[in-house]
């Protein structure tokens, strides 16, 4: 490292250094390899609670030396640069502690995490690095996997000593543009990952407490590609994910605005890596995370980024499928992004990707993304039909399944079918297991066949809804027409809406259930 003088002087056992006869270099006898192998086992210790009080013990010493040689020599770093080189080995020895993981406990009985986390504020930020490091060995997934109540131990103390704000303090004095820093930046991400992992509260407390939001943003706003932006949007996206407070608080901060720029620099180009690509993945998921929230719906349309995603899809680049899917959710129980794509002739790309005509690429060809994609379309026009009720934006909606003789209608039917299907194929399943005594009740049983496609077949058969009780007789006629040659009837339409009625949750509560139920019922007695 080079905050300690071209590194830490480590400390080697002299045995083959010391045997210094050149005619003897390449005939080491057996008993030389033998006395090493004693010589460096001696060296290791078993890691047990004796171990550990030698380690901190050890480490507050230096500590202290440290911290004494800084008072006495404030403006003579060569006078205490050895004491930093000192505790810069004893906190890389205290890496050893992520080997046991069931010490943890006694580390945080010993009164240790004050003392560790006090140096992230040290004045070399080299320490302060070398205590990132520690944290991100300390908590690590693979470490901390079969030991969940010393990692809550562990994670409990950290962040009662403030673990989250001197990170993140830590974290705005590091430079993008030194390979340490940028070091300490990634392994900081980490360790805030990992502290969510062991305790998922710390999402919402590290923003709530720290500037790391901010951070991000200002992060994601670079316009050149790293490693370290990449990992940003990918915390980014962990931190929005289950957290509404999290979501509403980064809209307050203009984030609505500044992942539409993000994501916009590939509106005509593909990311170049791999590691490009997950990282505008991450920018989509952080954007439909985003527009979970009423008021960031609103920022979304006012931004233009339902214009901003049609352009996305024209292009017809690799964020072709997630445009559709940010477009799915801002549309989804909000009209007025509805209207505005309406007006700005979106439908004509929404049901380009409706029939199929989707651009093709390595990763499009793949059945599972081909399948998401239709789910999404099929879900955006659902929400188009809920969102405009009434006037000429809805005829020029139903109007779309009455050109070209009403291959639109086609389509839907042929979807209908499909995913009729596959909950078929579940169901029965379902029931062969039921056979063989292992019983699932029925929430479980309404979950599996939602998870094989129910879901997109019930919002099919809103559409259908929708279409019939439009009183067009050309599309009433079609899907009477269309039913029969499936040896099907309204009947079964029916049943697939009435399950769906009985099984709407609370939404956004009693008076939005209320609605979508009557909205249902109608279809029901329309059929």
């Amino acid at each position: 490292m080079d905050g300690y003088g071209g590194g830490g002087k480590r400390r080697r056992t002299g045995s083959v250094a010391s045997n210094g006869n050149d005619d003897n270099n390449y005939s080491i006898d057996a008993s030389l390899l033998e006395a090493l192998e004693k010589s460096s086992q001696s060296s290791i210790e078993v890691l047990d609670q004796r171990t550990l009080k030698k380690l901190v013990l050890s480490f507050e010493r230096r500590l202290k030396e440290n911290i004494e040689a800084r008072l006495k020599y404030p403006d003579h770093p060569e006078k205490f640069a050895e004491t930093e080189v000192d505790l810069h080995e004893e906190l890389e020895k205290l890496k050893v502690l992520a080997g046991g993981p069931d010490l943890y406990p006694n580390l945080v009985n010993l009164n240790t995490i004050p003392s560790i986390l006090g140096l992230l504020s040290h004045d070399n930020s080299d320490i302060a690095n070398d205590v990132v490091q520690l944290l991100q060995d300390l908590t690590d997934e693979d470490v901390l996997e079969d030991s969940d109540e010393p990692a809550r131990v562990l994670v409990d103390s950290l962040i009662e000593n403030n673990v989250l704000e001197l990170l993140v303090q830590n974290l705005q004095r590091l430079s993008d543009s030194d390979p340490d820093d940028m070091t300490a930046v990634y392994n900081t991400l980490a360790t805030i990952e990992n502290l969510i992992e062991v305790k998922p509260s710390v999402a919402e407390l590290v923003c709530e407490k720290t500037k790391l939001l901010r951070w991000l943003l200002g992060k994601i706003k670079i316009r050149e590609f790293d490693s370290n932006k990449q990992y940003a949007s990918e915390i980014l996206a962990i931190l929005l994910q289950n957290s509404t407070a999290n979501q509403k608080r980064m809209g307050q901060m203009n984030g609505v605005d500044v992942l539409l720029q993000a994501v916009a620099t590939y509106k005509s180009k593909d990311p170049k890596s791999s590691d490009e690509e997950e990282m505008l993945e991450n920018l989509f998921d952080s954007l439909c995370c985003l527009l979970m929230p009423l008021e960031n719906k609103e920022r979304f349309v006012k931004a233009e980024g339902v214009e901003l995603m049609i352009i996305i899809m024209k292009q017809k680049k690799s964020a072709y499928g997630s445009a559709i899917r940010a477009l799915d959710f801002a549309m989804t129980k909000y009209p007025p992004a509805c209207e505005r794509f309406v007006d700005v002739l979106g439908l004509k790309t929404a049901f380009a990707a409706f029939m199929g005509k989707i651009p093709m690429s390595k990763k499009n060809k793949k059945e599972r993304y081909q399948e998401d994609l239709e789910e999404r379309v099929i879900s955006l026009i659902a929400s188009l039909f809920g969102g405009i009720l009434r006037g000429s934006r809805r005829e020029r909606l139903l109007s779309k399944f009455v050109e070209n003789e009403c291959e639109k209608i086609d389509r839907l039917m042929e979807l209908y079918m499909r995913y009729s299907d596959r909950v078929t194929t579940e169901t029965e399943r379902m029931n062969n297991l039921e056979l063989d005594d292992l019983e699932m009740d029925e929430e479980e049983k309404y979950n599996r066949k939602l998870e094989s496609g129910l879901y997109t077949l019930q919002l099919i058969a809103v559409i259908l809804g929708h279409l019939w009780c439009s009183d067009h007789s050309q599309m009433r006629a079609r899907i009477e027409l269309l039913l029969k040659q499936q040896k099907l009837t309204k009947k079964d339409v029916k049943d697939i809406l009435q399950e769906y009625h009985d099984n709407i949750g609370d939404l956004d509560g009693p008076d939005e259930k209320e609605r979508a139920q009557g909205r249902i019922q109608k279809f029901i007695s329309a059929f």
